[in-house]
Parts: C-alpha cells; sequence; structure tokens
C-alpha cells in the first residue's frame, strides 16, 4: 500500500436506501456520489441491529463467527477477527488510521465491544485516531455534526490512510418519526449534507497532494414505515456498498455480488493493489 492511496469508509446508521437515492432523492449529495462510481446491493442477516450488522461490516465475518447478536455485545468474539482499521495496521505497521463515531460501541473501550478494536500505542505514536461523541446522551443531530467537523479537520491535515466515519442521526429519526416520516427525511437531508462537506473536503486534499482516495458509503439495516428494525423485513434487511474514486482515475473494485462480511476483504483488495 503506498503512502499516496487511501480509503475513507463511512457509515449511515438505519438508511433507507431506496429514500436516500429514490427519484427525488432525499440524499442528493450520495445519490450524486453512487451514480457517478458504483454502487452495489447488500443483504444484512437477521437480527438487522446495529451491533451485529456493523460488526459483520467492521470485521469481515458472519453473526455466527463474531459472536454479536444484539446491541448488548454479550459474549461477543470480536477480538478474534481483526476490523478494517486493525487489519490495516497488520497489513503494512506504518499505515495512518483514523475514526469517528457517535455511536459508542463502535468506538469506545469502556463500553460494550467497541467493534474497531483499541490500539492503545499505535494512538500513543500517532497511527491511530479516535474520535467518540455521545449520541445517545446528547443527541444525534448535533453529535453527528460534531463527528462530520472533526473529520475533515483531521482529513484535511494529515490524510490518514485508511478511515471510518459514523453518523447516526438518521437511525434516530427513523426510531422516533418511523421510516416513512418528514421528520426521517429531513434527518436523511442534513446528513447527506454532512457527507458531501467530507467528501468536498477529501477532493481538496487529494487535488493538493496527488492523493488516491477510494470513498465508500454503506448502511448496517433500513427502518420499517412505522419505525424501527431488527426482523427480517426487505425493507429492513436492504443495505448498499455505493464506491467512488476520487483524485485518480483508476478503475472501482467490480464484484458481481457481496454479502456484508466481504466489505473489508474488497476494500483491503483495492487497497493491495497501489
Amino acid at each position: 500500500m503506498s503512502t499516496a492511496r487511501k480509503l475513507l469508509l463511512v457509515g449511515i446508521d438505519g438508511l433507507r436506501v431506496d429514500d436516500a437515492l429514490g427519484s427525488p432523492a432525499a440524499a442528493p449529495r450520495l445519490a450524486a456520489f453512487a451514480a457517478g462510481g458504483r454502487l452495489l446491493p447488500l443483504t444484512m442477516e437477521v437480527p438487522t441491529v446495529s451491533g451485529p450488522g456493523w460488526s459483520s461490516l467492521l470485521t469481515g465475518t458472519r453473526h455466527a463467527e463474531h459472536g454479536v447478536i444484539d446491541n448488548l455485545f454479550t459474549g461477543h468474539r470480536l477480538r478474534r477477527h481483526l476490523d478494517l482499521l486493525a487489519r490495516a495496521a497488520v497489513d503494512r505497521p506504518t499505515a495512518t488510521t483514523f475514526a469517528a463515531a457517535d455511536w459508542p460501541p463502535l468506538v469506545d473501550p469502556a463500553g460494550p465491544g467497541p467493534i474497531i478494536a483499541p490500539n492503545p500505542d499505535r494512538e500513543r505514536t500517532g497511527l491511530h485516531t479516535v474520535v467518540l461523541r455521545d449520541g445517545e446522551t446528547h443527541g444525534y443531530g448535533p453529535m453527528d455534526a460534531e463527528i462530520a467537523a472533526a473529520a475533515r479537520a483531521h482529513l484535511r491535515a494529515l490524510g490518514p490512510d485508511v478511515s471510518f466515519v459514523y453518523l447516526g442521526e438518521v437511525d434516530e429519526a427513523g426510531h422516533r418519526f418511523g421510516g416513512i416520516a418528514a421528520e426521517y427525511t429531513a434527518a436523511i437531508r442534513r446528513v447527506d449534507a454532512l457527507f458531501g462537506g467530507i467528501l468536498d473536503t477529501v477532493a481538496e486534499r487529494a487535488a493538493a497532494h496527488g492523493e488516491d482516495w477510494l470513498v465508500a458509503v454503506t448502511t448496517d439495516h433500513g427502518h420499517l414505515d412505522s419505525g424501527g428494525h431488527g426482523g427480517d423485513a426487505a425493507v429492513e434487511r436492504r443495505s448498499f456498498l455505493a464506491l467512488g474514486r476520487v483524485g485518480a482515475s483508476a478503475p472501482l473494485p467490480h464484484p458481481v455480488g457481496i454479502e456484508p462480511w466481504q466489505v473489508v476483504n474488497l476494500l483491503r483488495a483495492d487497497l493491495a493493489r497501489s
């Protein structure tokens, strides 16, 4: 992996793909990004809950392997399966990694999980940076804004080799108002604007430093019309992986089909081609 090849994975929790990318698109920046790159459908395993979903997407393993079946993480086996950022560090020990999230189980070593493994030694040497906010306590709307601002600043200044940025307001709105409510659509638009700002920062960074970025976007589950998720309805299981290249003309990965637990290896393979 050369120093010029970069990867950014953006996770938007609880996003109904039909709303975000439909006509009209509730998420115009994401829709334009997907239209200009590649859009791969994903079907999430049941239960369609954030803990199992993000565990599969970030560690490249099925529910039965990582052992996460809910958001309590009781008896999980996450430390047996390296996450995307930890794998990047194994693949190249000098790689810089970055994670920013406002759902604590993703990155908080003091809580359940976390899905992204703590690495205090790499943090002390500046190779790994974690930004944590608590959307459960302070609300995902304001915390998403803080996460996006921190991500833009870090990406612009340091251009980490592999990054994961998580935004949670869409899921919160789905629970509170339902998957077809105006408030849910409004949350999608706000998060889409934050994604657009992050994407603009990546484009500026790539142009200024001659870098090749692969940007990927995904979600862990959808929402029922009435709100909520966890079951096997199509709207709950429907996910996606949107891929776009920023700052280079290299071809995008083009698998014929992909499962959620195959996302990590797809992204790693793209990095390895540099």
